[in-house]
Formats: C-alpha cells, sequence, structure tokens
C-alpha cells in the first residue's frame, strides 16, 4: 500500500462541501416532503435536521400525512367487529405460542433507529399543532 502522490493532490483527495451545493440539497429533501403530501408551508417551516430525517423515512412520513386530519375534518377510522366466543378462544391459543416465539426472537433495535424516531415524533407534533 503505497503513501504516494494521490495523497499529496490535495484538490483532488478530498473537495471542499460549498454552501451552494448545501442550499440545493436541502432545497430538493423540503421538495420531496411535499411530494408525499406534507403541507409546504409546514415543510418550510421545519429545521434541515429534521427534514433530513423525515425523508430517510418516507413510510413514516406518509403515515404521518394519513393522520393528519383535512380541513378540520379528522380521517375515518375502520370499524373493528367483536369477535364471537369461538373464534377469540382460538385466537388465544394460536396467539400463546408465537408470544413465546416472539419473546426469544426480540433483538434490540439499531441506534440509527432509535435516535431517527423522537425526531420524527417532535416533527409530527409541530405539524398537529400548526394543523390547529
Amino acid at each position: 500500500m503505497g503513501s504516494g502522490r494521490t495523497l499529496r493532490k490535495k484538490s483532488h483527495t478530498r473537495p471542499i462541501k460549498s454552501q451552494g451545493e448545501k442550499r440545493r440539497r436541502t432545497k430538493v429533501q423540503r421538495a420531496r416532503l411535499v411530494k408525499f403530501g406534507m403541507d409546504e408551508a409546514v415543510v418550510k417551516k421545519m429545521q434541515p435536521e429534521d427534514v433530513r430525517v423525515l425523508v430517510q423515512r418516507p413510510v413514516k412520513v406518509k403515515r404521518i400525512v394519513a393522520a393528519m386530519p383535512v380541513d378540520g375534518v379528522a380521517p375515518a377510522k375502520a370499524v373493528k367487529y367483536a369477535k364471537t366466543a369461538k373464534a377469540a378462544k382460538t385466537a388465544e391459543a394460536a396467539a400463546a405460542p408465537a408470544a413465546v416465539k416472539v419473546a426469544k426472537k426480540k433483538v434490540a433495535a439499531p441506534a440509527a433507529k432509535k435516535a431517527a424516531a423522537p425526531a420524527v415524533k417532535k416533527v409530527a407534533k409541530k405539524a398537529a399543532a400548526k394543523a390547529e
């Protein structure tokens, strides 16, 4: 492994990130959130870090947008029907072995997911407050 000319050519080794490129990236990320269905005014007021976190999780953004009320009217929820006694017993019997398997397979979530969750909740809470 030589440490020759490649590492001495400073301009070619690590290009400096420009502010123009940073603004362009931020603009593109905000446009993506608007395409996902978020309100443009809400996205415009968000911090760049929050925008970056939400762009990484498009499914969560779509869930947030679906849960937000449109013109003051909450979205309709599916009606859950009561189970019969026989169906409830069979469901309990089937769930017991599955619960044991799930308990054994439980694995700690990666640190990135843990770090992203509070930011997504924070942004969703701000968006809900702005909508009201």
